[in-house]
């Protein structure tokens, strides 16, 4: 299925990781306009105007982007296919990876994911790799998926009639999600129960970003967030979890940002502002030369001490958090390398309803450095045993607890924190 998103032809919006933007067109003679319309060729010269217009390095790797749009359109394309496999082709000449093309319904996905909305049951699956098992790995909050009863560990066997045996997990995936008001037949099995059928109707599902709760860590009130990636709604959903847990009494938080790929630019500027009160948070660079630097505006809704968790998928919108956090002492950040992502995207829509993701600039933390392939090192370097790794992905629900050492070092510091400072002394701002 591809899932049901509304359109946004003219947003801008940048993302770090990726984004929607709009597209700026040159002018191109009646002529050949009239030529193309309607025609592959179209979307072939799209892409090549995109690129001329914003790409980052503007010596183009080095290739002679006018040259190349020349060759691109004497070409005749019988189907998208072959435009498809053009623009390809031409991107991958630029040399960047995050440059790249999205067939439409890999940008209706994006746009869904950027937007927090989707439609489908509201489930997160996994395979367990031993037995091929498809399992719910979570059921979202409010969604038809909870609403039916279904757990995190529930087994997936049959959707639709069809097992799940023969699927991988893109196609499970797609057999989940649907049109809203469509309905699908799941059986289900639990550990210590029967197996038993469910029927779901799909509707329209804010994707959570931010995971919450209040632990009890030897005396300790700390609030755990878990962003999972910077959507549209991320800010207001860490708003909303900051909020909530000062409200249950919190001295200290851990952010955790272990596996988050990115998402939106200025989501992750907003995020920071949340936590800090003043401080450079980044420096965006474009392709002349210009600088867009963002700071604290005196916002921060706490002042609490704060752990940042990060490993090596921890990427780009990731990485400014993280930096602005670390290098303005606001956070103590503790985990493994993070991935190396100092690049900026924007993303367009294209008349047939594709995509073009095109790197437009570069982003440096407040101190300067290029992290660009290097990533953020930790105040702490803690890495997961084997061991770990493995009993972690074996069973979810030991993350972020004693059983995580890269948590367990984060309530460590906190509790050391705690004992210098007195629990008592720590203020909370309202």
């Amino acid at each position: 299925m591809k899932p049901q998103i509304k359109k946004f032809p003219l947003v801008q919006s940048l993302l770090a990781t990726l984004a929607t933007g709009s597209f700026l067109s040159l002018s191109i003679t009646p002529t050949v306009n009239a030529e193309m319309t309607n025609s592959p060729k179209m979307v072939v010269d799209e892409m090549w105007q995109i690129i001329n217009n914003e790409f980052v390095d503007r010596h183009f790797n080095q290739v002679n982007w006018l040259q190349k749009r020349e060759e691109l359109l004497s070409r005749n394309y019988s189907n998208k296919t072959q435009a498809y496999r053009a623009i390809n082709q031409a991107l991958k000449e630029l040399g960047d990876p995050y440059t790249r093309f999205l067939p439409p319904e890999q940008f209706e996905a994006l746009n869904s994911q950027t937007s927090g909305e989707t439609s489908g049951v509201g489930v997160r699956i996994a395979i367990d790799p031993r037995t091929q098992d498809l399992y719910i790995v979570d059921a979202i909050r409010k969604s038809p998926a909870a609403e039916a009863g279904l757990k995190r560990g529930d087994r997936i066997v049959r959707i639709d009639g069809k097992p799940t045996a023969l699927m991988d997990l893109d196609q499970a995936s797609e057999a989940l999600k649907g049109e809203i008001g469509t309905d699908v037949n799941l059986d289900i099995a639990r550990r210590g129960q029967p197996s038993f059928q469910v029927k779901i109707t799909r509707s329209e599902i804010e994707v959570p970003s931010v995971d919450f709760s209040l632990r009890q860590e030897g005396g300790l009130n700390v609030g755990y967030i878990k962003l999972d990636e910077f959507s549209s709604l991320a800010a207001q959903q860490m708003r909303d979890a900051i909020d909530e847990l000062q409200k249950q009494q919190a001295s200290a938080f851990v952010l955790d940002l272990r596996g988050n790929p990115g998402g939106l630019l200025f989501a992750s500027v907003d995020i920071a502002r949340m936590w800090m009160s003043e401080g450079e948070i980044v420096d965006i660079v474009d392709r002349r030369g210009g600088h867009r630097r963002f700071q604290a505006n005196n916002s921060a809704v706490t002042d609490l001490p704060l752990v940042v968790l990060v490993d090596g998928n921890s990427a780009s919108a990731s990485e400014i958090l993280a930096g602005a956090l670390k290098e303005n002492k606001r956070a103590t950040v503790v985990g493994t390398n993070t991935f190396g992502k100092g690049t900026v995207q924007s993303v367009h829509s294209l008349s047939d309803g594709s995509g073009l993701a095109v790197t437009i600039s570069r982003y440096y933390p407040p101190s300067g450095i290029n992290i660009n392939k290097k990533g953020i090192s930790p105040d702490i370097v803690q890495n997961l045993s084997r061991e770990e790794e493995y009993l972690l992905s074996q069973n979810p629900s030991l993350f972020a607890t004693k059983a995580d050492s890269q948590y367990a070092k984060a309530i460590a510091i906190l509790r050391n924190n705690a004992s210098l400072q007195g629990v008592n002394s720590i203020s909370i701002r309202q």
